[in-house]
């Protein structure tokens, strides 16, 4: 593992709610003021210009920008310009988090026939950054640990404390076992920590069609959902543990901030995780 410089914009922001109209009054107005919030309304919602926000959309995500890369960065100082010429008094401000990247990725079915899963998604014609092999980052969890793990698998639906009692009733155990669990229901970061309070060894998530696929609506690119070979990457810290930089509990990632050991952050996985495809 290693630390990424990651870039914030800080700005301050003042926002209105579109309040719920009732026989032609607005909520919190007389029926003297309601019409020119009305109109006042009406007239925010006709200010923001589709081909523009399409526009600046399009230059945002031209490339993969997570955490530390190099169009992260650009992205930010851009972000930044846009918010001078339009008067903010914005910076940036630079934390340094712990940010691990996988070096290798296998995932095998050794029995009752050999498979290896290619965990890599096909790029597609229609959206030429799925074509960016070498800045995208690879399919996996962030915060998983190493690992090497061979045991049976257990399928586990969505890995909640539910589902765990359920397999009990049946007298199912995932002692020393791999468990495959569902994205969806919690937070993924609940599902390795549950299996491994159960005595699981690893845990494989997968994005059912069920929640994120053809059975909701079309597939991308002919619709917004998830397609066959894609799966969903993201941390798997214990984030309900606490949140953000897992070596700095509690306090902002800066240079100076004191930082944990690696084996005494505790709301890093316990057990090696892996995102597929289904």
């Amino acid at each position: 593992m290693h630390r990424a410089r990651a870039a914030f914009l800080v700005f301050s922001l003042a926002s209105t709610l579109t309040a719920q109209q009732t026989a032609g009054v607005i909520a919190g107005f007389t029926t003297q003021s309601s019409p020119a919030e009305v109109n006042w309304e009406q007239h925010f919602k006709s200010m923001p210009d589709p081909q523009r926000m399409r526009a600046n959309m399009e230059r945002l995500s031209a490339h993969p920008h997570h955490v530390g890369s190099a169009y992260d960065k650009e992205n930010a100082e851009w972000i930044l310009a846009q918010y001078k010429q339009w008067g903010w008094d914005a910076h940036i401000a630079e934390f340094q988090v712990l940010f691990p990247t996988p070096k290798l990725r296998l995932l095998e079915m050794v029995a009752p026939s050999k498979f290896t899963a290619k965990l890599e998604e096909p790029a597609i014609a229609v959206d030429p950054t799925t074509k960016q092999k070498d800045e995208q980052l690879p399919t996996y969890n962030a915060y998983s640990p190493d690992g090497d793990v061979t045991a049976p698998l257990v399928y586990v639906n969505y890995g909640l404390v539910a589902d765990y009692e359920e397999l009990a009733r049946h007298g199912v155990s995932v002692k020393g076992a791999i468990v495959i669990a569902r994205y969806g229901q919690s937070w993924r970061g609940i599902k390795p920590k549950l299996a491994a309070e159960h005595g699981a060894i690893g845990c494989i998530i997968y994005s059912d069609p069920a929640d994120d696929g053809y059975t909701q609506q079309l597939p991308f690119p002919k619709g917004p959902m998830r397609p066959a070979e894609g799966a969903q990457r993201g941390s798997v810290l214990d984030a309900p543990l606490y949140p953000g930089d897992p070596l700095t509990p509690g306090v902002a990632a800066t240079k100076e901030a004191k930082r944990l050991k690696l084996e005494d952050a505790h709301s890093l996985a316990k057990i090696p995780v892996l995102p597929i495809s289904y």
